[in-house]
């Protein structure tokens, strides 16, 4: 007899054994000291700017408009496999209590990770408002509960597959979070927001009507899950192998103008693969970016001095760790294997490849910086950067790659 509870039960533990044996190498690498560091720091410059904040500062709408963002995605994770759309589709009538559980997990963890990001915004609003962190725990129950709400919206737009419904869905629930958080946050009159509540009820009513005689797409749902995975095995891979991590390329045929001025010979073979790989890859060329986007703003917007030359190599050895793995991109196509070609062209190629990279992000960061106004700081940016960016290369990487 089938048994919904042992299913989940077996799917969880499986789960969460495959989490924990990649984040044992996470939390065991000295990236971990670097992050804490940067919070650390970030923390402290933190605190100074909330003691500089005006008392008109608009505190509630940030929180809202932050917090609504965390509110409205809200996925289930269901611990779904490819072959349940086969093998489980004839029983999706007796999973109901399989997908309450998993409903149930997905509110605990995500709950956790709205309590970090209001934990990390009451001082800003404790420092404008008077009443101070007495509210911290009431708006955290009602948060809580509003994200009840958006787990079972989105649970119920799943049996639709039409890409309108589902973002029309993801506007209409931003911004009635945005709307119900900043008048929580203002303390507006009960009333007001319990007719907010009363809205939110009858939205989910309406979807429950149309959907409760409507199958469940399971292939969405697994594509979702795979899609989730795949994101922290992308993680997991800057400290480990990871053998179920499936690579996703593009071909940006417009970045070729980069890829065709490498000369045609034997010692630019590897240069050619690892470019080709960098700029098609959606993991090391949206690493890339996200970093120097980030890196960029905040050398921008935070004016502290030698500081900033310090936030400045701190992004160039995240960029850096985070494309070591590109050097094993290619390890499983043993057609590379059969190249006529010197393995120290190899390595020469990744060296060069991962230096050209780095300098580029030094020369924004520097660039930035100048716009700024800050030519001394830009100056000193640059030289720090270069300095940086050499020994991480050519030695640490070395050593690095051989571990």
């Amino acid at each position: 007899m089938f048994n919904d509870r042992k299913l989940w039960k077996d799917r969880a533990g499986r789960r969460v054994k495959d989490l924990g044996s990649y984040l044992r190498y996470i939390f065991n690498s000295h990236l971990v000291l670097v992050l804490l560091f940067l919070m650390g720091a970030g923390a402290y410059y933190y605190q100074n700017w909330i003691k500089t904040i005006p008392s008109g500062f608009p505190a509630e709408i940030i929180m809202a408009t932050l917090i609504g963002i965390l509110l409205t995605y809200s996925p289930i994770y269901n611990f779904l496999l490819e072959a349940d759309q086969i093998f489980l589709l004839p029983l999706e009538t007796k999973l109901k209590g399989y997908f309450l559980r998993s409903g149930v997990v997905s509110l605990v963890f995500q709950g956790y990770v709205l309590l970090v990001v209001l934990a990390v915004l009451m001082p800003m609003y404790a420092h404008i408002s008077s009443d101070g962190f007495h509210s911290f725990l009431p708006f955290f129950i009602v948060i809580l509960v509003i994200k009840a709400w958006n787990l079972a919206i989105s649970w119920r737009i799943h049996y639709y597959v039409q890409a309108s419904v589902i973002l029309s869905d993801m506007i209409v629930r931003y911004f009635t979070n945005l709307a119900f958080t900043f008048l929580l946050f203002k303390h507006a009159s009960f009333l007001i927001l319990l007719l907010i509540v009363l809205v939110m009820a009858f939205y989910y009513q309406a979807f429950y009507v149309r959907t409760r005689k409507m199958g469940l797409k399971w292939d969405l749902l697994i594509d979702q899950e795979e899609k989730r995975m795949a994101s922290f095995y992308r993680l997991a891979n800057l400290f480990t192998d990871v053998p179920k991590l499936k690579d996703k390329v593009k071909r940006r045929k417009w970045l070729d103008l980069f890829i065709s001025k490498i000369a045609f010979s034997q010692e630019k073979t590897y240069l050619f693969l690892f470019s080709r790989a960098f700029l098609r890859s959606s993991d090391y060329l949206g690493l890339f970016l996200r970093l120097t986007v980030i890196g960029t703003i905040a050398l921008y917007y935070l004016s502290f001095g030698l500081g900033q030359i310090l936030l400045a190599i701190l992004f160039l050895y995240l960029t850096g760790f985070q494309l070591l793995p590109l050097w094993n991109h290619h390890q499983n196509k043993l057609w590379v294997d059969l190249y006529p070609v010197a393995p120290k062209f190899k390595t020469a190629a990744f060296h060069f490849l991962l230096m050209v990279i780095l300098i580029i992000q030094t020369v924004l960061f520097a660039l930035f910086v100048f716009i700024k106004g800050e030519m001394t700081i830009a100056f000193l940016v640059l030289v720090a950067g270069i300095g940086f960016s050499y020994p991480f290369v050519f030695f640490y990487s070395k050593t690095r790659l051989k571990v």
